[in-house]
């Protein structure tokens, strides 16, 4: 290793919840693989009824085009989430790690902490899952941290605003 090389980052200690998994599963059917798989089921009918000769080469188009793509999405995307998202709470410092096809780690310092937002959408809800956001003093954004259960977003968010309270700020 060269002495000039950057040293590499620990992944965050805590993994979000296992039903994170089912959660972005079932966004994915209601945003992107559903919608794709609905495209194929409709044009495929629509070629039955109204153009069979068509089918020879439609059939294997939508299946390369919209259904291997949609079903692989819906295998895949959940467990690359699941593998990447983590966050962790330090003495100063938040630290987030998210995304599947782009992965951001952000660490974020409880002196510079504003807010801290916990949101419960109907589809995190059935699954009894939240998202804590933390909304930082940087131009870099906030810092979520989504698939948590509810308990834990709970005993995330006031350890936060404990912890950012007891550090010291900024002398301006």
């Amino acid at each position: 290793m060269s002495e000039h090389a950057a040293p590499l980052l620990r992944p965050p200690r805590h993994r979000v919840d296992p039903r994170a998994r089912a959660w972005w599963r079932v966004q994915a059917l209601l945003t992107l693989s559903g919608p794709m798989l609905l495209t194929a089921l409709v044009m495929a009918a629509l070629s039955v009824l109204f153009f069979p000769g068509a089918l020879p080469w439609l059939g294997p188009l939508l299946l390369v085009v919209l259904v291997l793509p949609a079903a692989a999405y819906l295998v895949v995307m959940p467990r690359m989430r699941y593998a990447v998202h983590a966050w962790e709470l330090g003495e100063r410092a938040v630290y987030a790690a998210g995304g599947w096809f782009w992965q951001k780690r952000r660490i974020a310092p409880l002196s510079r902490v504003q807010t801290v937002d916990t949101l419960r959408g109907p589809i995190q809800r059935r699954y009894g899952l939240a998202t804590v956001t933390v909304t930082t003093a940087s131009t870099a954004g906030d810092i979520k941290i989504a698939g948590l259960s509810d308990a834990d977003a709970e005993a995330l968010s006031r350890r936060i605003g404990e912890v950012a309270q007891d550090v010291p700020g900024d002398a301006a």
